[in-house]
């Protein structure tokens, strides 16, 4: 059951919010509940929904060797579709959320248990970024297509897996690296295995960073009884995120062997160099690990927009090759 409520910053600010965003400083003031809602004031997750795209359309341009004016509306619209996806999941997870975060300090300032804006209200602001979202979406083939409509599967069963398992980090993975899949199939008309092998990367990455973001919660989770990795591993978490670190690495390197076109063995190199790299940052994280540091946690979290990026440069420059 819920504990006791805490009681939230009255000034409208989440307490996790990026310093001096644009949502609190700058947004017209009715607009910021909802914006709130959406984490338009913590930019990260869009950032961990948007790249996994990026990955996977210039994998594709990498494996048919072709770059189609289609393919900037790949990245363009996904960039869109992520920023609108993420909102409305996040919606979604508060919605469900909302008796618990009440009794978490970290999240007891966030718009519905801080009364900032209603339940119904919520869910209609959660309808309407999926709408728009789902405009988005039909401009892709079909067979992208389908996959989106797919995707809404996990992102509604992912806020309620930390209530009946210990690895609901999986489940996000599951929903966050999807725009990996629909990207590849967008760009070559067809899902196919060196997508699965990035997808896959991408779920061990998931489970690398959240785990980590997961431990500024544990005490509470602890008295409230919500599961996470973070409370499963322990202090045995280095070890943990050590496998999640190989296991990105060596799958997004299998997905790059596997979508490399015959003959091109320079341009490989250069791609398998951003797995390579993205490992590296993923060990600098490792050695300034402080499981009790929430500070330096939410930091460590928030880093990982720039692991991201490292493959998508090493991406970029294979395709120019």
């Amino acid at each position: 059951m819920p504990g006791p409520q805490i009681s939230p910053d009255q000034s409208g600010q989440v307490s996790d919010a990026v310093t001096g965003n644009w949502v609190d400083t700058r947004a017209p003031a009715w607009t910021r509940p909802y914006l709130r809602l959406s984490r338009a004031d913590r930019p990260i997750g869009t950032w961990l929904l948007y790249l996994p795209c990026v990955w996977g359309t210039l994998l594709a341009m990498f494996h048919t060797g072709e770059a189609r004016l289609f393919d900037a509306w790949i990245i363009l619209g996904c960039g869109i579709g992520a920023f609108l996806m993420r909102g409305a999941g996040c919606t979604w997870n508060d919605i469900t959320d909302r008796d618990f975060d009440g009794s978490v300090a970290r999240t007891a300032s966030r718009p519905i248990p801080s009364g900032q804006v209603t339940v119904k209200q919520a869910l209609a602001w959660a309808v309407a970024q999926s709408l728009i979202a789902f405009c988005i979406l039909i401009t892709f083939p079909i067979q992208a297509i389908i996959l989106g409509v797919i995707a809404l599967v996990p992102v509604a069963i992912y806020p309620f897996a930390k209530r009946f398992t210990w690895w609901p980090q999986v489940f996000l993975g599951i929903a966050f690296n999807w725009g990996a899949l629909l990207a590849w199939t967008a760009h070559t008309g067809q899902l196919q295995w060196p997508a699965v092998s990035l997808y896959l990367a991408g779920m061990a990455w998931t489970l690398f960073y959240d785990t980590i973001y997961a431990h500024q919660d544990k005490e509470d989770d602890a008295l409230i009884g919500v599961k996470s990795t973070a409370r499963l591993f322990g202090d045995a978490t280095p070890k943990y995120l050590a496998w999640f670190l190989v296991l990105t690495v060596a799958l997004m390197g299998f997905a790059i062997i596997l979508a490399e076109p015959r003959g091109e063995i320079f341009a490989l190199v250069i791609a398998l160099g951003g797995p390579w790299a993205m490992g590296w940052h993923m060990m600098w994280q490792m050695r300034r690990l402080k499981l009790d540091d929430m500070d330096g946690l939410l930091h460590l979290f928030r880093s990982n927009r720039d692991a991201g990026m490292i493959p998508v440069l090493f991406f970029a420059t294979a395709l120019l090759v």
